[in-house]
């Protein structure tokens, strides 16, 4: 997560005077400006703003046991100064009404406005007359109706007769008999033999059976859902969403979240259909304020736990209470299918899902329990799937830890494109967002999981945009040879911005086949305030709106990939386990001067009405700047200790259940102003239109991999590196039994079978340092005479990007 202000920090270069709070100095370096050498300390002008610290010596060796490194502390320019927020209501228009012969949208909407909006209209299940409906008949001929009033009662009878005969249908395959089988493991992914817009062969929504028993495959607000382990709830979307699930057909994309929302076999309109989204954070990849529970069992063990490495450790040795398998056990319970459906109740389209690199596989002496949260993926994809939900997937944790904060694996060092293991543990990194690609990319998956974030929270201002923009590049050429170029092949790539700023990657991947950035704004990790929230609530049009306006226009298509509704770092473990916080002024490494309790942002139990009213103000105001965001996060699971939610401004599910999250996150359209709104659309190779894929040579050759250099490592060449001569481990599909007997081809995991290299694995004479080691010096010597080692080229200096 990342904290985005008003002070300078990310660009690194004179700029106009910026107000804003003052912040605790770091000893940052810059490697980017043409006139300081690279590892120069910045001066304080540079360095006012907190950021995750970039030396270990600077804040960890005074932590007390079992402290944890702060999560969220960077910080970007805000480059544009203070302005209004400006948005757009993002929408398309259907056909004007003139009469009331002219469309059913007229009787749909009650206003019945002369244009209508996709954001403001009802497509009610089972419509086919719309306009914009791709089954759309027309309408009849007023003239010829008003002239024959025996043709009208004529067909008046018969349109009588057939709404009867369709009613009886639909209740029919509507009715629901509870599914008595024992759970059931199936999981699954997208359309199967899907059509260019996603359509599947087997859209028409028909009853399925299990043994004798009718089971029915879709539903809207009030039907009866049954889940794979046999269980039923009632399905309840006010906003004309319908789930959809055949086992017959599981790779079927009928299901719709919203009226507003494009359906899975649809497509989403980049730049003019909203991205309202919600993080499945603390999930398959733990963090300890998300899910204390997990974390406050063994908070007095020899080793505390304070990362999912030291949570894996003091589990495997507990097996009394069934070892590293309770992991699973949070899987199974955290997240449900249930909660899927809420989420598409709540007005929201997407997830963005956090997934470590162990959900393919672990190495050497690596805790994690390996692949099994990958399993559980799938379930997310067949459970978005089943209610209409598109998927961010985004790759959490990397091996040697791209950030050293808990939620990379392990708090600590950087270890990725930093130090002596920098080069060998991106290689593998790489290898983890390939593997991924090849399998979301199937047809079976891709119109579900339609978006890649390629690596999370990158700390660049250790290791350089340079070799971060390398990085990407690769990571870009990677997904992209799995997935094939153009829209419809494969994801969306979302690169985040690495605590650089949105403005300092203007002119970088022009001409990408459908790449965006990825902003992690807070303003919780600034200086603290007793400030109530309605005193800032235009906080986040101020901050936030213009960059990303600038954004949008000059770079693509721009998220928000988390945000919340704090305003200080009040909440349990927030900064991390037994970090404190600014806001009571004991946060480790200070001094920070005590603002109040953090009692009454916490006990959220006490909060009146008018409070809550200033907090959804507050998310209005968030939602309506960023424009297409995931707020962090939809769950916050209670305290062992207390229990309940100790961090309740972070949790989406709580604000709606207790009243400060919007019920309808379309009312958010307009709270900042609209005063000079970003105009749709993208461009058209934004997009994976004309021109998308043709990324100038001069860019790709000045960015090219690998790296001529690491930081804090050296030249490439003097650095361990892996061979890519390793089996390659492929991502098992689900399996699907038809009731009437089969099964269902769910992908072999791999798209491209011309694909082929191996896995970077170690070469049998070179010598490797542990990959989370740290700072250390290469091993010498690096290999022996027989090694056969990876050409790097020699080192160029490349400029930046016009």
């Amino acid at each position: 997560m990342y904290a985005n202000s008003t002070g300078p920090y990310s660009r690194l270069e004179d700029h106009h005077a910026m107000s804003g709070p003052n912040y605790d100095p770091l000893p940052l370096t810059t490697d980017h400006r043409d006139d300081v050498p690279y590892n120069t300390p910045l001066s304080p002008r540079m360095s006012g703003v907190h950021s995750p610290e970039t030396d270990h010596l600077h804040l960890h060796d005074d932590l007390p046991p079992g402290a944890a490194r702060p999560r969220f502390m960077g910080t970007a320019l805000h480059d544009d100064g203070p302005q209004p927020r400006e948005s757009y209501a993002s929408s398309n228009t259907s056909f004007p009404v003139v009469d009331d012969y002219n469309s059913s949208v007229y009787g749909l909407n009650p206003d019945n406005q002369a244009a209508q909006q996709r954001d403001n209209s009802y497509y009610s299940l089972g419509y086919r007359d719309d306009p914009h409906d791709s089954d759309f008949r027309g309408s009849p001929n007023p003239v010829a109706m008003k002239n024959n009033p025996r043709r009208m009662w004529i067909i008046g009878g018969i349109v009588l007769a057939a709404i009867i005969v369709i009613v009886a249908v639909v209740a029919a395959v509507l009715t629901v008999v509870h599914h008595n089988s024992s759970d059931s493991d199936v999981s699954g992914g997208a359309s199967k033999g899907s059509k260019a817009s996603g359509t599947s062969s087997g859209a028409s929504p028909t009853a399925t059976s299990k043994g004798s028993q009718a089971l029915a495959v879709t539903g809207g607000d009030g039907s009866t859902v049954t889940t794979d382990n046999g269980t039923t709830f009632t399905y309840s979307n006010s906003f004309g969403g319908y789930w959809y699930w055949d086992e017959n057909d599981p790779f079927n994309n009928g299901a719709r979240a919203q009226s507003w929302s494009p359906a899975l076999n649809e497509t989403f309109q980049y730049g003019i259909d909203k991205i309202r989204g919600v993080n499945l954070g603390g999930w398959l990849n733990t963090e300890p304020f998300i899910s204390p529970a997990l974390y406050e069992k063994y908070l007095d063990a020899a080793t505390p736990a304070i990362d999912e490495w030291t949570l894996s450790v003091n589990m495997a040795a507990d097996t009394a209470n069934g070892g590293l398998s309770q992991l699973e056990d949070h899987y199974k319970t955290f997240i449900t299918e249930q909660d899927f459906a809420q989420i598409a109740a709540a007005g929201l389209n997407w997830v963005r899902i956090p997934l470590p690199y162990w959900a393919i596989e672990v190495r050497d002496d690596e805790p994690f329990l390996a692949k099994t949260c990958w399993t559980y993926f799938l379930k997310a994809i067949q459970w978005a799937r089943k209610y209409g939900i598109r998927i961010n997937l985004d790759l959490h944790a990397l091996p040697g830890s791209q950030n050293g904060w808990n939620h990379s694996g392990r708090l600590g060092t950087i270890n990725m494109l930093n130090g002596p293991m920098g080069l060998a543990n991106a290689q593998r990194s790489l290898d983890y967002i390939r593997i991924l690609a090849e399998f979301i990319s199937q047809p079976q998956y891709k119109d579900v999981v339609a978006m890649f974030g390629v690596t999370n929270e990158p700390f660049a201002p250790t290791f350089g945009q340079e070799n971060l923009a390398r990085y990407y590049m690769q990571a870009y050429d990677i997904v992209r040879t799995a997935s094939g170029t153009g829209e419809g092949n494969g994801p969306f790539i979302s690169f985040h911005e690495g605590f650089m700023g949105l403005s300092n990657w203007f002119g970088y991947f022009t001409n990408s086949d459908r790449t965006s950035l990825d902003l992690h704004p807070y303003l919780c990790f600034n200086a603290q305030s007793a400030d109530p929230y309605s005193a800032r609530d235009t906080e986040p049009c101020t901050t936030w709106g213009a960059n990303q306006n600038a954004s949008m226009s000059a770079f693509g298509l721009s998220t928000a990939g988390e945000f919340s509704n704090a305003i200080n770092d009040c909440g349990l473990y927030v900064n991390g386990v037994g970090l404190g916080t600014r806001y009571e002024g004991n946060y480790t490494g200070g001094p920070w001067p005590v603002i109040g309790s953090c009692e009454q942002w916490t006990d959220y139990q006490s909060w009146d009405a008018s409070l809550k009213q200033d907090i959804q103000q507050f998310a209005l105001a968030s939602m309506d700047a960023l424009q297409n965001w995931f707020f962090w996060t939809w769950k916050i699971g209670n305290s062992s200790v207390t229990g309940k939610v100790e961090s309740p401004a972070w949790s989406y599910q709580l604000g709606l259940q207790e009243g400060w999250m919007p019920a309808d996150p379309r009312v958010a359209a307009g709270t900042c102003g609209n005063t000079a709104p970003w105009q749709p659309p993208l461009q058209s190779w934004q997009t994976g239109g004309a021109g998308a894929g043709q990324i100038p040579a001069t860019f790709t050759s000045s960015y090219a991999w690998p790296p001529t250099s690491i930081s804090g490592g050296g030249a490439a060449t003097d650095l361990p590196t892996y061979t890519p001569t390793g089996a390659l481990p492929t991502l098992p599909a689900p399996a699907f039994t038809k009731s009437a007997g089969g099964t269902v081809d769910a992908g072999s995991g791999w798209l491209n079978s011309a694909d082929n290299t191996g896995m970077n694995v170690a070469i049998p004479t070179c010598n490797y340092l542990d990959p989370w080691i740290g700072n250390a010096a290469p091993p010498s010597p690096l290999c022996g005479a027989a090694a056969r080692r990876d050409t790097v080229p020699d080192p160029v200096i490349t400029p930046p990007p016009s």
